[in-house]
């Protein structure tokens, strides 16, 4: 999901006096222990080590906030972060497993099976349970749920949306509602092409990383694919896989979306529209800010558009689930305390005071005024049809060498060195001996 560069841009924060008493309360009403599981004295301090992402939804002056105001709340746990790009969290969090060096880390989606069947992280059931689950959006506590079970709780809410530069569709006889559906974003692109209003009207986050198959995921739900079927195996590679694959190459064939998609992340395609290099992408939540940083873009703060991504063939569209939970690993030596940091950072209270960058999980934030005045009304109105509605990466026990396998794959169907169909084929084949 990017890259550290991505903190780079001003991020609006929200920090209501609130925060600290609203979330004490749920603390309290949830039933939150302070109370050390291994000090091995009343009232001794507890320092828990956590391990986060550098660049994810919540920027580092957002979790700094989150802990402080913990920290005010629960003054005999001190709380350590440290982040690291995502690229290295992975392996940084199974690596440090059998010493138990990290009490709370930040998982991707697409863990909780590894980290649930190989015991890196705890199985948090019953804990998870004795919250309001009914009241948070159902594609983000799937995040955290393998085989029903929960090995997390959900933290970052996010997932791509399309951007667009109004002013530059204007210039070509273009509006909005012309990207309601992949078709009109296609004759939308050749629209701004034709007129001469930028050379690449497009550009994806294709490079080959973990960015290109949360791109093609986005594409796979729009034509009514799945990655796998009801008996748990590949199915990408037929119908709608396909389609998803042909449709990213017909753009770059068409020369509609700009060849550097294919060794860019959703950083660089960020920087492109703020430049007014391109018109259309889709890309996370992030964008919005940087997009309208003056400081940062050209583009005008009313020209930017965050729109809900486009239909194929499919009923609907679903955005790719960018959502990340926080898990507690099983060597943590304080998992009590862990366990009511989580459960902190997670609240309602809390998670509607940081808004700028990820949005709550709690279903009725969305219709909370401050939420809707501090996140901007255009997106918390696009995120109330987006977020429901997400397709979630294939949830096997050895999703990132699956994943790399799929990733080498599309990019050897971009780059013409092989059809899609055969690229697919081959990438279903590490999912089958992951599954």
């Amino acid at each position: 999901m990017g890259d550290e560069q991505g903190r780079m841009y001003t991020r609006r924060r929200f920090l209501g006096s609130a925060a600290a008493s609203g979330a004490a309360f749920y603390l309290a009403a949830c039933g939150g222990s302070s109370k050390s599981s291994s000090s091995g004295s009343s009232g001794g301090t507890v320092t828990l080590n956590n391990l986060f992402q550098q660049q994810a939804g919540y920027s580092a002056e957002d979790l700094a906030g989150m802990t402080k105001e913990f920290e005010k709340a629960n003054p005999n746990i001190k709380v350590k972060n440290t982040l690291v790009a995502y690229e290295a969290l992975h392996d940084k969090i199974v690596a440090a497993a059998p010493a138990g060096t990290y009490d709370v880390v930040l998982g991707d989606c697409i863990w909780p099976a590894e980290f649930g069947s190989k015991g890196i992280v705890m199985d948090l059931t019953p804990k998870v349970q004795e919250l309001s689950v009914d009241q948070i959006f159902p594609g983000a506590i799937q995040m955290a749920n393998f085989q029903e079970k929960y090995y997390g709780m959900p933290w970052i809410l996010d997932t791509k949306y399309l951007y667009a530069n109004k002013k530059m569709l204007l210039q070509a006889g273009k509006t909005t509602a012309d990207l309601r559906t992949l078709t009109g974003m296609v004759s939308t692109l050749e629209a701004l092409k034709n007129h001469g209003v930028v050379k690449y009207p497009f550009m994806g986050s294709w490079q080959q990383a973990e960015a290109v198959v949360c791109d093609y995921a986005t594409l796979l739900g729009a034509f009514g694919g799945k990655f796998l079927d009801e008996s748990g195996k590949p199915a990408f590679n037929k119908g709608g896989g396909v389609q998803a694959l042909e449709f990213m190459k017909m753009l770059l064939d068409k020369k509609l979306a700009n060849p550097s998609s294919t060794t860019s992340i959703e950083e660089d395609v960020l920087k492109a529209f703020a430049a007014e290099q391109i018109a259309v992408n889709w890309n996370w939540t992030f964008q919005l800010a940087g997009a309208t940083d003056p400081t940062k873009s050209k583009v005008a703060k009313s020209d930017v558009a965050i729109l809900h991504t486009p239909k194929g063939t499919a009923a609907s569209a679903p955005g790719v689930n960018g959502g990340q939970p926080v898990m507690i690993t099983t060597g943590s030596k304080h998992p009590d305390e862990a366990w009511t940091y989580i459960k902190f950072i997670t609240s309602q209270p809390v998670q509607n005071n940081y808004v700028a960058d990820s949005l709550p999980i709690w279903a009725s934030s969305y219709q909370d005024a401050e939420v809707i005045k501090t996140a901007g009304s255009p997106l918390v109105s696009v995120a109330k049809t987006q977020l429901p509605d997400m397709i979630l990466r294939p949830q096997v026990t050895d999703y990132n060498a699956a994943s790399q396998e799929l990733q080498v794959q599309i990019q050897r169907a971009l780059l013409g060195k092989t059809s899609p169909q055969s690229a697919l084929n081959t990438a279903a084949g590490a999912f089958e001996s992951s599954t």
